[in-house]
């Protein structure tokens, strides 16, 4: 007979057990809580960004202007503090109780800077760039919030390097899963210097948008390793939770999470052999990360639904195992556009929405496991089990909408007229991405509420 796992682990298998030490569990919290909260805000500008694109509705909207600004502020939340919000709770609850006064301080380091990245537009800050990866706000305000978030990130990446625990003599499952963690840590700290090495490489003859394309560019690209294979994480410990243990031992699983960031060895060699500024840099930059994004990802993928299909027992329906299955859907849909760009268009967004939103479906459904082992409420009901379909629906109909339209030239980072929608394929295809857009945003908002409620105290 089955019995129910302890409180501090998930269950047999891949597991990632919550600190004993107080300071470590508050610390995980306060990253958590930065995480989520970055969605909360990013989703105030997301319904803008939305209604700003979505025919029809985009005439009568009067902010078309503020387009930019918004979307500056949106994507720095969502793809930047919220995934290495998350990054940092994974590390902290990962950590040893050494140096705890480095975590608090790349914790409010964090906080802070968010907070003032939030505020900077309201403050005059303005000046969109809309370079990739990190898009900014041309103002002193809002670089001091983005600075400061980095270097709180920094902290807790040097820490996570030196205080994480230990994978142990015998691999297990939970240290399979721990080495994961410590392989993310690996790419956080190339992405670092790969920043680093971009800002002293980059001739003072650049300026403008341009510098800040090929400065974020080998430290975005790089970042993007960070996620997966924390994604990965996500996966095999959802897979757990939700009763379909999979089918790999734990030596291989290390093995496969060695080979997910093989890839980030090479870009310290990318540095050292081209000029940032040129050609061959950018284009080895965008290798590593194309062919190398998903080497440890599909067979992970497949692997965990080999072990679904051909489980003896079906496990029940949950919101981790919904959430598990939607993550490596998006995540397969995402790869599969991204063989699909071609130029500058809207496809580009539907490949990285793809991708960046089967790492927020992990995330989601890890949260919902989590919350009570970090001394809040336990989320139940129906609702939380529908919240990662209906996501997921959503952003599936969002980014097929967006490949659609791209398929007739629609250009990205446009608004209004700009879009050019002047024939009914790029109206539907731009209608289909507003609706699936929208009703991401009702999943998302199902997901703050349910969090929210789970931390509200009792």
């Amino acid at each position: 007979m089955k019995t129910e796992s302890p409180p501090n682990a998930l269950i047999d298998g891949f597991s990632l057990a919550v600190p004993e030490d107080r300071a470590n569990t508050l610390i995980s919290t306060g990253w958590l809580m930065l995480a989520v909260g970055s969605l909360l805000v990013a989703g105030l500008f997301t319904i803008l960004l939305v209604l700003s694109r979505t025919p029809y509705i985009q005439d009568i909207i009067p902010w078309v202007d503020f387009f930019h600004t918004a979307l500056v502020v949106h994507v720095d939340l969502t793809v930047l503090v919220w995934f290495l919000g998350y990054a940092g709770m994974f590390w902290s609850l990962n950590s040893t109780s050494g140096c705890t006064t480095c975590g608090w301080l790349g914790l409010w380091l964090a906080i802070a800077g968010s907070c003032i990245i939030v505020i900077s537009p309201f403050l005059g800050a303005a000046e969109p760039l809309m370079n990739n990866y990190v898009p900014v706000l041309r103002d002193p305000i809002f670089f001091t919030g983005l600075g400061m978030f980095g270097i709180g990130f920094s902290i807790t990446v040097l820490r996570g390097l030196v205080f994480s625990r230990p994978i142990g003599a015998t691999i297990s499952g939970a240290g399979a899963v721990r080495f994961g963690l410590y392989t993310a840590l690996i790419a956080a700290i190339t992405a670092v210097f790969a920043l680093l090495a971009s800002w002293y490489g980059i001739p003072e003859s650049i300026t403008g948008e341009h510098y800040y394309e090929l400065l974020f560019w080998g430290a975005g690209h790089t970042l993007q390793f960070v996620h997966i294979q924390l994604m990965l994480v996500a996966w095999l410990c959802l897979a757990t939770i939700a009763g379909f243990m999979p089918r790999l031992t734990p030596r291989v699983a290390l093995v496969l999470f060695a080979i997910g960031i093989l890839p980030v060895v090479f870009t310290p060699i990318v540095y050292m052999a081209f000029a940032v500024d040129s050609g061959d840099h950018l284009q080895a930059i965008t290798w590593l990360m194309q062919y190398g994004g998903g080497l440890a990802a599909l067979p992970f993928g497949l692997i965990i639904i080999y072990s679904l299909l051909t489980g003896g027992n079906r496990p029940t329906a949950s919101a981790e195992g919904n959430a598990l299955l939607s993550s490596i859907l998006l995540f397969g849909v995402g790869g599969v556009i991204g063989f699909m760009i071609s130029g500058s268009n809207v496809t580009v967004p539907a490949h990285y929405h793809g991708s960046i939103v089967a790492v927020t479906l992990a995330f989601m459904g890890i949260t919902y496991h989590l919350l009570p082992r970090l001394g809040f409420r336990k989320p139940v009901g129906r609702m939380v089990r529908l919240q990662p379909v209906i996501y997921a629906v959503g952003q599936l109909m969002h980014v097929t909408g967006l490949a659609w339209s791209g398929g007739y030239g629609v250009q990205r980072k446009t608004a209004g007229a700009a879009q050019g929608l002047d024939a009914i394929e790029k109206v539907a295809g731009m209608g289909l991405m507003g609706l699936g857009g929208l009703i991401a945003i009702i999943g998302g908002i199902i997901f703050l509420v349910i969090v929210i409620k789970s931390m509200r105290p009792a």
